[in-house]
Order: structure tokens, then C-alpha cells, then sequence
């Protein structure tokens, strides 16, 4: 390939060791593109022109295309900027928790976003802009970088959108580039907190582990969460003596063609939000004669209010390994991927721990436990785009491509990632397949609802007295989820829950006896989507929570399709009329609301990808169920 390489741009020593450590002796392959482009990142802070110009050499991609992966993902600069990198979360989970103000507390402490500081707090002097690369166009909208100093401790902060930590918020990651130490989430963090890891990048209030049911008396019914605080996450040996791989001895000894009857006796349906049974889909793909198969594990966790997957890859990660193995055995797949959320540096660690001590014993690789099996994982990081959670832009950003979602049909059992059949499930719905090969099918199926069979996981977060992560068996009621984690806190009024996640929908205090199953939230028009259970009391403001939704869509909208690229713009402009309107005392205006409905209809129509789809629902439910005539409708 003729490459047309920026001109006069050489990646300097550090940046051609860590690009060439994460390429290796491969073969020109453009899937190798995203891994290349986090270890420019991790290098020296941003993906230089020359550091670009070096992976699309190495990778045979033209650096027009690789620049616009590398511009597509938020986790990545394309502008010379500071080594450190404070990301305050701002979103809903975090807002209720006073990250506003810990955001305008920075701003008038440190300066605004994206402010170069150097050690000491101390304001650096200007830097003129650096163009991201020569006679490329500038990007409006991308946060204004500057040269950072030569200082190795300069760092800037910048408003974050979900990082995961809604149980533990507020939430910060520092994202550090020339430094061992690497990127590292904090929890309940305060000004002070986040003060010190823009000066020295040290995290002083590290994340937690935060599931209710396993402190104290343990609940006896915990299916998927029952190793968590129990088993050592880093240790083989330890998930072993707690009956890890017990599941994966019995399905060699099965077969495949019993694993796929007994994932189809479970009724199990996906986890990720659209229920789709999984041994359906994992028959499609074994009995599909295209050659070779493809495993992907969707753990790209990005809804906001969402962490469930997160806990279970940092405290059970073999669990997820012997799953996939399992998965991959019974649907004739001899590579697995693993896509997980670039802003989840414990989870990632804990995983590729994993993968390393699974594969030197021989239950990853070419011979797994000695039956001839051949099956590996390879874990892959994202990079901050909220789409590739959605399972055919997920393919495209494995591919080297940027992540936009594609058109269905084919769909993924037919022609999935490098157009090959491909398994993806998520990373709860993975959990399930131990507790069904340990006790079969039919049992699985006979616990939860006919129509939801096991057990599911729960994020409860928000304005509740024991945030954290649940497990409850299906058919449960709202309610109930509520008063297993202590009900609303401070025994306030409760006003509002956000179920499903900013996808999802709003749900009145008299629609608290809702069963949670997928048949019952359904019938009630509401989603259980990712599990997410949000509380809101009568101290906050819905209208700022609505414009917070919004403007998460519009960010992560990929811009694609027209539908979603300009109706989540539309939407946001329309909400901050009509809160500004009910702060005016002029009332809601019907014209907005009317204008948010016919933008929700178009979105949910003609947009190519659930993004589109579902981008208004919450905004939707919210306008249609609670008063926000007045000043005092907060």
C-alpha cells in the first residue's frame, strides 16, 4: 500500500518501544491498531504525528484513516497535552453526590478544564495550540489542548461522563502517561482528593468494594456474587478451592452438543438488555459451516449508572475466563476476545492476571486440560466511546476501524467480527453459564419467573443508604430491591428512580411494586436494560438530571446517521428551553415538549443502532410522568 505519511513527523525512541512492545512480530494487521494507539497514548500522553505515522508504517493503515480512529475515542489525544489527566465524573450518579460542585470548586481552585498545571498547583504559563497534525482540519468541538510544560508533572483535570463508579461516587480516574503506576480510579473523592492527584497523581481515596450481601452474614442464595470477598481474585489455586473450573471439567466430559442443550434447558437470556436467549445464539454460530468462529465478550460497560460487570471482573476475573471457555468449546470458537472499558484499569489488570495464569496452566491455549481443545482470549481495551457497547461497532473497533455500528441484517451469528459467525454476550450473562453447568439446565430454568429464568444483578445507586451491587432472583419487586439496600437516604421523600440506566425510563413512587422481570417491566413500559436501580429524593432537581441525560447522548452520539447525530442536539436545546422557561416562571411549553415527542419518534425509528433508539426514552418518561411547570417542580 502506498502510504501518504505526515511529513516530517519521527516517533521518537519512547514511542517506537511501546508501539512495537504492543504490535510485536505481527504481520501488517490493522485489528492491531487500537492496542498500538493506547501504547502511543501511554507513552508520552498523546498520539503524536509521529508516533502515528510509525503504527500506520508498522500496520500498513493510511494515517488518514488511523487519525480518525485515534479522534474517534475520548480516552485519546491528538493534541500535545499535559502527562496527567484528572477525570472528574459529573454524570447523574456523581451529580447527586455533589460532583458539580466539585467541578466549579476545581475550576475557581486550579482553573477551568483542561488548565496545564505543573507540581504545586501552580498555573503554567502559556502554551501556544498545537495543531493536531499539519494541514488537517481543526475539530470545533474537541477540548482545547495546549503544548503541556516539559515538567513530567504537569497535569490538567476535565469533566467526566460515567466512569463506573456509581455505587462509590463521586467518582475521579487519573489517567497518567510516562508513569509505572499507569491509570487508577478513586471513589468518594473531595476537593482535597482530587487536589493532590493533579499535583502529585497520587490516589488517595482508592475504589472500594461495595456489594451489600456478602458484608456480614453472608446471603446463602448469592449465585453469581457468591466468590466475591471470598476468593482471592488474583490466585488460580484459591478460585479453584472455591469450585472454580469444576464447570469447564464437566463440559468436556459432556460435549458440546450437551452444552448447547443444556444452555438451551436454562432459558437464559442475555444480560446486556435485550434478552435475547443465549443458547439460540450459541446454536446459530456452532451449527454455521463458515469457518473459522469468533467469541466476543461485550464488557465495554458504559451505561451510566451501570457497574455490575465491573465487580464481577475485578473480584471473580477467572470466573469470566472459565466461562468464555466454556462458551467457546460448545460453539466451535478457537479465539476469544475480550473488549473491555478503557476506564476500568483494576478490572483490566485483574483480568490479564487472569488470562496469564489460566493460559500457563494449561486451561487456555492448544491443549486445554490435556483434552485437546484449543481455544485463547485476547483481552482488548476501549477507549472511551459509549457506542462501542453496541455489538457491531464493538467488531468494528476490534478490527482497527472506528467504532460505528453497521447495518442489520447480516447479524453477528452469520457475519459477525472480520465477517466471520460470532458469539458476543456480556459479561453477566457469561457468569450464568458456571451456575447452569454445575447444577443443568432445568434446575436453572426452574428458579426466577418462567419467563426470567436464575438470578440478576442490580445497580443501586443514587440517593439510597447502601449504594452497591445486588443479586436477586427474577420476579422480585422494586420495592423490595430498595429495602434490601436500606431504602431512600436519610429517610427523605423519595421522588423518583431512574430503572434501566439513562436508556432507560423514570418510575413514579407509586410504580414501586413493579416484579422486576423482563415480562414485567414490559408490560409496565419500562426496561430493565443493564440492571440499573437510581435513586432520586425530594431534594433533587429532575430537569438538571434530564439535561445531564441529554447531553450524554449528544457526546456519545458516533455521528453516523442523521437521526441520532442531530436529534440528540435538538433534544438537549429543547430541554434547556423548557427548564429555563419553568425558571422564568413561564411555565412548560408545550411547543418543547411536543418537539422532544417527534424527535423521540424519528430517533427511535430511523436511527441505525440503539443509541438512536433509545436516546429520549428517559427525557420521554420524565416529561410524562412528573410536573415541570415551575420553579418549584425540581
Amino acid at each position: 500500500m502506498d502510504l501518504h505519511l505526515i511529513p516530517g513527523a519521527v516517533a521518537s525512541n519512547d514511542e517506537r518501544e511501546a508501539i512495537d512492545a504492543a504490535i510485536g512480530s505481527a504481520v501488517p494487521a490493522r485489528h492491531l491498531l487500537l492496542p498500538a494507539l493506547h501504547a502511543a497514548q501511554a507513552s508520552v500522553g498523546w498520539v503524536s504525528p509521529g508516533a502515528l505515522n510509525h503504527i500506520c508504517t508498522r500496520l500498513s493503515v493510511p494515517p488518514a484513516e488511523g487519525f480518525g480512529v485515534a479522534s474517534f475515542y475520548a480516552m485519546f489525544a491528538t493534541k500535545r497535552r499535559a502527562l496527567r489527566t484528572v477525570h472528574v465524573c459529573d454524570d447523574i450518579a456523581c451529580r447527586v453526590k455533589g460532583a458539580e460542585g466539585l467541578c466549579r470548586a476545581l475550576e475557581a481552585r486550579v482553573g477551568p478544564a483542561w488548565t496545564p498545571q505543573t507540581a504545586g498547583l501552580r498555573t503554567s504559563p502559556p502554551y501556544e495550540d498545537s495543531p493536531p497534525y499539519e494541514d488537517s482540519p481543526s475539530d470545533e468541538d474537541s477540548p482545547p489542548y495546549k503544548d503541556s510544560p516539559s515538567d513530567e508533572s504537569a497535569a490538567t483535570w476535565v469533566r467526566s461522563p460515567c466512569l463506573g463508579l456509581c455505587e462509590q461516587a463521586p467518582a475521579a480516574l487519573i489517567q497518567r502517561a510516562a508513569d509505572p503506576r499507569g491509570d487508577e480510579a478513586m471513589s468518594h473523592v473531595s476537593l482535597d482528593d482530587l487536589l493532590t492527584a493533579i499535583d502529585s497523581g497520587s490516589a488517595t481515596a482508592p475504589q472500594r468494594v461495595m456489594v451489600p450481601q456478602i458484608e456480614g452474614t453472608r446471603d446463602p442464595a448469592l449465585r453469581l456474587l457468591r466468590r466475591v470477598g471470598v476468593a482471592d481474585p488474583s490466585s488460580l489455586d484459591d478460585y479453584r478451592a472455591h469450585g472454580g473450573y469444576v464447570a469447564l471439567r464437566k463440559a468436556l466430559s459432556l460435549g458440546p452438543e450437551r452444552v448447547l442443550r443444556e444452555v438451551n434447558d436454562s432459558k437464559l437470556l442475555g444480560r446486556g438488555g435485550a434478552a435475547f436467549p443465549t443458547g439460540r445464539k450459541w446454536e446459530w454460530v456452532a451449527r454455521n459451516p463458515v469457518r473459522p468462529h469468533y467469541l466476543v465478550c461485550n464488557a465495554d460497560e458504559s451505561e451510566p449508572g451501570t457497574f455490575k460487570d465491573r465487580v464481577i471482573m475485578e473480584e471473580d476475573p477467572f470466573a469470566l475466563v472459565e466461562a468464555m471457555t466454556i462458551a467457546g468449546y460448545a460453539t466451535g470458537c478457537e479465539q476469544g476476545y475480550l473488549y473491555i472499558r478503557g476506564e476500568y484499569p483494576k478490572a483490566t489488570q485483574r483480568l490479564q492476571n487472569a488470562l496469564a495464569q489460566a493460559r500457563a496452566r494449561g486451561w487456555l491455549g492448544d491443549n486445554i486440560m490435556g483434552e485437546g481443545v484449543r481455544f485463547d482470549i485476547e483481552l482488548r481495551r476501549g477507549a472511551g466511546a459509549y457506542i462501542c457497547g453496541e455489538e457491531t461497532s464493538l467488531f468494528n473497533s476490534l478490527e482497527g476501524l472506528r467504532g460505528e455500528p453497521r447495518n442489520k441484517p447480516p447479524f453477528p451469528v452469520n457475519v459477525g467480527l472480520f465477517g466471520k459467525p460470532t458469539v458476543v454476550n456480556n459479561v453477566e450473562t457469561f457468569a450464568n453459564v458456571l451456575d447452569i453447568l454445575a447444577h443443568g439446565g432445568p434446575a436453572f430454568a426452574a428458579s426466577g419467573t418462567s419467563g426470567s429464568s436464575g438470578t440478576k444483578l442490580f445497580c443501586v445507586s443514587g440517593c439510597v443508604t447502601k449504594p452497591g451491587l445486588y443479586e436477586a432472583p427474577f420476579g422480585i419487586s422494586l420495592r423490595d430491591v430498595i429495602a434490601l439496600a436500606g431504602g431512600v437516604a436519610e429517610g427523605r421523600a423519595l421522588k423518583a428512580v431512574l430503572l434501566g440506566g439513562a436508556a432507560g425510563v423514570f418510575v413514579t413512587p407509586d410504580e414501586l411494586d413493579m416484579p422486576l422481570t423482563f415480562e414485567g417491566t414490559r408490560a409496565a413500559g419500562a426496561t430493565l436494560g443493564s440492571g440499573v436501580i437510581m435513586l432520586f429524593d425530594d431534594r433533587v432537581d429532575l430537569g438538571d438530571i434530564l439535561i445531564r441525560i441529554a447531553a450524554f447522548f449528544r457526546d456519545e452520539s458516533c455521528g453516523q446517521c442523521v437521526p441520532c447525530r442531530i436529534g440528540t442536539i435538538r433534544q438537549e436545546e429543547a430541554l434547556h428551553r423548557l427548564m429555563a422557561a419553568r425558571t422564568n416562571g413561564a411555565g412548560a411549553s408545550a411547543r418543547e415538549v411536543g418537539l422532544i415527542n417527534d424527535l423521540a419518534m424519528v430517533m427511535r425509528d430511523a436511527s441505525i443502532c440503539g443509541l438512536g433508539q433509545t436516546a429520549a426514552s428517559a427525557v420521554q418518561s420524565a416529561l410524562q410522568k412528573f410536573s415541570f411547570d415551575s420553579p418549584e417542580a425540581r
